[in-house]
């Protein structure tokens, strides 16, 4: 398990792999983001974008679930959620057949004045897709448990 405690300012993480298909695009887009660059290839075509891409909204999606698949095992985070992000930044289209990948890089980790139980750290995201372009820029904030022990448990 990993606590607050254990981030370390600095560090930097690359993680997960995630292939992006037409057909995923297209029902994410139908349900969340109806948008013809979304959701209908020929429309696609003649817009700014020359092609389908993805949502920004979706490509935070699949960011997520490549967290999530990171903390499998013994990878797991004392996470308890997160009251949001900054500088959210979709930087470049996400198309059909990109695959991508994940890195992060702690920012600070700070335990609360109030709850002595947890803190919160500050983490920059990256999402790159198969030619290492940024494709997806944010900081996150997570609330973390700390480590339990006498002083704060």
């Amino acid at each position: 398990m990993t606590y607050l405690e254990d981030l370390v300012v600095g560090e930097e993480r690359q993680f997960g792999r995630y292939e992006v298909t037409e057909e995923e695009i297209m029902d994410f887009a139908r349900r969340y983001d109806n948008q013809p660059f979304h959701t209908d290839k020929e429309a696609a075509k003649n817009s700014m974008y020359g092609g389908l891409i993805a949502s920004g909204w979706h490509t935070c999606a699949m960011f997520m679930r490549m967290a999530c698949d990171a903390q499998a095992g013994q990878n797991r985070m004392a996470m308890m959620g997160s009251p949001g992000f900054d500088d959210l930044k979709w930087l470049r289209p996400v198309r059909p057949g990109d695959v991508l990948s994940a890195r992060s890089k702690i920012v600070s980790a700070t335990p609360s004045e109030n709850k002595p139980d947890r803190g919160t750290a500050r983490v920059q995201i990256w999402v790159l897709n198969q030619n290492g372009e940024i494709v997806l820029e944010m900081t996150s904030m997570g609330r973390f448990l700390r480590r339990p022990d006498e002083t704060n448990a």
